[in-house]
This record gives structure tokens, C-alpha cells and sequence, in this order.
């Protein structure tokens, strides 16, 4: 039996962080998973920066209702559900990832959720577990699944290299560079086939 789990952002969708930092000319925010391997300090560091310019919930709710998946994401997701079991799994918030899905046309994702004030101030987030994606893919394996995972960023690397078979899909050159070891593919139909051969 195999699974294929899949990072959301930079992979199917646009990184909302920096979407969110275009839209408020705050280019502080553009730092993702790409820039810093460390969430948490990530995290923090977006939130302080959120308190000091009066930001919520709401505005970057806002921002996301803009953003489309990347083209041809739709396509390759429906496309690999139609033969496979797919999980996404995000280190994103089921407060920012919901309308996306929507546009995604509803697949699985296994994320983290947002602690946000009655005045729409983020004043926390609750990890569903550390190192989520990869305790994911092993709890996945314990079960009697065969992981397939692909990602772009530093968090991906623990559950690509735990799988069966993993990918890199439009990463960093430097990640690339750093993980010879790992296929790295920049369109949907090549990471397509190359899941198809090791399904």
C-alpha cells in the first residue's frame, strides 16, 4: 500500500508568507522554511513582526483569498489521487489553509492550527506534533504504508529521506545543491512519472 505525501507551499501552492509580505510591503515576512530550518524560531520571529505592525488573522485571511495554486497543481493533484492514496502535509494553519483546499478540490492535508485572540491578534500556534512531517510518514509506516514524499524546503527533508521514495520539486539551489542524493524536479508531469515508477 502507498501513500504519497506532499508538502503545500512552493509545491502546490505560492508561499502565503511572502504572498502576505508582496501585499503588505513588509519584506521581513518573505523568510519561509526555505531561509530557516528552525519553525519555531520562524514562527516567532513572523509574529513579533505581525504585533509590531498591528496585523492579524483577518488581513492575511484577506491576502489568501487571493491566492490561486499554482498552475497546473489541480491538475497533477487530481491526476495522482485518480491512482494513489495523497496526504499533504503542511506545517501551514487550518486557519490559512482552508480556502486553498477549496481551490484544490478538498484533498486530505494534516496541518497546525493558529491561537488567535478574540481581537483577531495571532498570539500563538499549537504544533499538531513536532517534527510533524516526518513522524507523519513513520506513524504512516507503522500503519503498513509505503511512503512516496516530495517538498521544497529544510522541513521536507526528514520525511523525503524517511520514504520509500522521495523528491524534491522547485526547490533552492542550495537545497539542491546540499542533497545530491535526491531527484529534484521543477514540473508536475516529471514528478508525475517519476511517482508513477516507484508506485
Amino acid at each position: 500500500m502507498n501513500i504519497v505525501c506532499l508538502d503545500l507551499e512552493g509545491v502546490l501552492v505560492p508561499e502565503i508568507w511572502i504572498a502576505f509580505a508582496e501585499a503588505t510591503k513588509i519584506p521581513e515576512l518573505k523568510k519561509t522554511t526555505r531561509d530557516e530550518p528552525d519553525y519555531n524560531k520562524l514562527m516567532n520571529y513572523r509574529l513579533d513582526i505581525l504585533k509590531q505592525h498591528g496585523l492579524g488573522l483577518k488581513e492575511i485571511q484577506d491576502v489568501i483569498a487571493t491566492i490561486d495554486p499554482i498552475p497546473g497543481a489541480k491538475e497533477f493533484l487530481d491526476e495522482l489521487r485518480s491512482i494513489t492514496q495523497v496526504i499533504i502535509i503542511s506545517d501551514t494553519f487550518t486557519q490559512f489553509a482552508s480556502p486553498l483546499m477549496k481551490k484544490l478540490g478538498w484533498p486530505t492535508i494534516f496541518c497546525n492550527s493558529l491561537e488567535v485572540s478574540d481581537s483577531g491578534e495571532i498570539t500563538g500556534f499549537k504544533m499538531r506534533i513536532e517534527n510533524s512531517k516526518y513522524t507523519t510518514v513513520k506513524a504512516l509506516q507503522s500503519i503498513g504504508y509505503e511512503t512516496i514524499a516530495s517538498g521544497d524546503s529544510y522541513n521536507d527533508l526528514a520525511m523525503i529521506k524517511a520514504s520509500k521514495a522521495g523528491f524534491l520539486f522547485k526547490s533552492t539551489d542550495k537545497i539542491k545543491s546540499d542533497n545530491p542524493d535526491l531527484p529534484a524536479f521543477e514540473t508536475y508531469d516529471e514528478l508525475l512519472n517519476a511517482i508513477k515508477k516507484v508506485l
